[in-house]
């Protein structure tokens, strides 16, 4: 047993080194990039081209000729958000450019068009959503709609549970200044509050940070080096159209991954930015909604792969579980030895967990949340594969999706 901690300490002290250096490679919204297409930038080849960008918008904004920009909402029984949402939205600063703010009802039950219109006021638009049609996601369809109904440059779509900060589409055109068209996308600062949104939750962030070299997703034309979230898409229309929109993933239930690695595909670049200082939001409120929401994605985010599923609930289990029961059994035993070395490896995991949770802005403590994240995550996971290999599919805001 002590050859098999040693060797688990040695992993994930190599997952932490990792984590460190990739969490330092996400750039921030609105600032420079810290690596182009081309390679790694000095600091003086950033701050030059951070000069020109501000110079720039200093002279459209004079002349109104700065790119618009569209803020898409799509709402579905979203009463007990869409007002704070678009009062953040309306809050924001944009230097006088031209802001086009449209939401989408999508044939709600609880009144949300009523709010969106009182809301927003003359400053938004609120559609009603046409029905659903076979063969389409819900999401897919009232995005779609929105895109088709925009007339901004830059489309961004916000999720109704999302709240920006004053500064928020400021930094996203100075990022789409920036990078010119293509996709910036990024997650939210997450605020949870029932215990399985704790467990659950951050480990969006810890997934990325811990395996997906951050600079590849911008830099590779691979799709398979792509992540995104849903809540924040911001997207030049041109690119939009090229990879096809929504219109092209119509019966994707994890939308966001589908949309990004259909703009790789198309040949247009993809910035996973850190958004944490504009954007937050409580994806979640509830144990029964976190259960249902992964139940949807984690099995479909995985392309519904059961080996591929399978991997990386047992690679998970064996770095960062496997060490707490071995902790466990040797303190009943008392095989000193064993004991520190799973101390080490918990400590470890532990470590890495808050490197994650630092560059999502979670609280410190979370990071002793780790192995009952993964074990909350393999139940749910679980429960993920048997909806899609049953049939029975899943029960998503009052629409069943197999």
């Amino acid at each position: 047993m002590i050859a098999v901690l040693q060797g688990i300490t040695a992993v994930i002290l190599l997952q932490l080194a990792f984590a460190v250096w990739n969490a330092s490679r996400l750039p921030v919204l609105g600032a420079q990039y810290r690596e182009g297409p081309a390679g790694p930038e000095s600091e003086q080849q950033r701050q030059e081209a951070a000069g020109a960008a501000d110079t720039k918008y200093r002279l459209e904004s004079a002349a109104s000729q700065a790119p618009a920009i569209s803020v898409l909402i799509p709402a579905r029984d979203e009463a007990a958000n869409i007002t704070a949402c678009l009062n953040s939205v309306l809050a924001c600063s944009t230097a006088g450019r031209p802001v086009e703010i449209i939401v989408l009802d999508d044939r709600s039950s609880d009144g949300t068009a009523a709010l969106a219109a009182a809301a927003g006021g003359a400053r938004t638009q609120v559609l009603a959503g046409a029905a659903l049609p076979e063969g389409w996601a819900g999401k897919c369809h009232a995005c779609a709609q929105l895109a088709e109904a925009a007339a901004g440059e830059w489309l961004l779509f916000l999720d109704a549970d999302i709240r920006l900060q004053p500064q928020a589409l400021s930094a996203a055109l100075a990022a789409a200044g920036l990078q010119g068209s293509g996709l910036i996308t990024g997650f939210p600062r997450q605020l949870t509050g029932s215990w399985l949104e704790r467990l659950a939750v951050p480990l969006m962030m810890f997934t990325i940070i811990c395996h997906l070299p951050v600079p590849l997703v911008r830099r590779s034309r691979d799709p398979r080096f792509v992540a995104a979230h849903g809540g924040f898409m911001l997207i030049h229309r041109d690119s939009y159209q090229r990879c096809g929109g929504h219109s092209g993933i119509r019966n994707q239930l994890v939308d966001d991954m589908a949309l990004a690695r259909a703009v790789k595909l198309a040949g247009e670049p993809v910035t996973l930015a850190d958004i944490t200082e504009h954007t937050e939001m409580r994806m979640y409120h509830n144990a029964g909604e976190v259960w249902r929401g992964y139940r949807k994605n984690i099995y479909a985010g995985l392309g519904r792969k059961p080996l591929l599923l399978l991997g990386v609930l047992l690679f998970y289990s064996l770095l960062y579980v496997f060490p707490v029961i071995a902790a466990l059994w040797n303190i009943v035993t008392g095989l000193t030895p064993a004991l520190l070395w799973a101390g080490a490896a918990i400590a470890a995991g532990a470590a890495v967990k808050r490197t994650a949770d630092a560059a999502g802005r979670q609280p410190f403590w979370h990071c002793m949340l780790l192995p009952a994240a993964i074990v909350s995550l393999i139940a749910i996971a679980a429960a993920s594969w048997r909806g899609g290999v049953s049939g029975q599919g899943y029960i998503w805001k009052g629409r069943r999706y197999r």
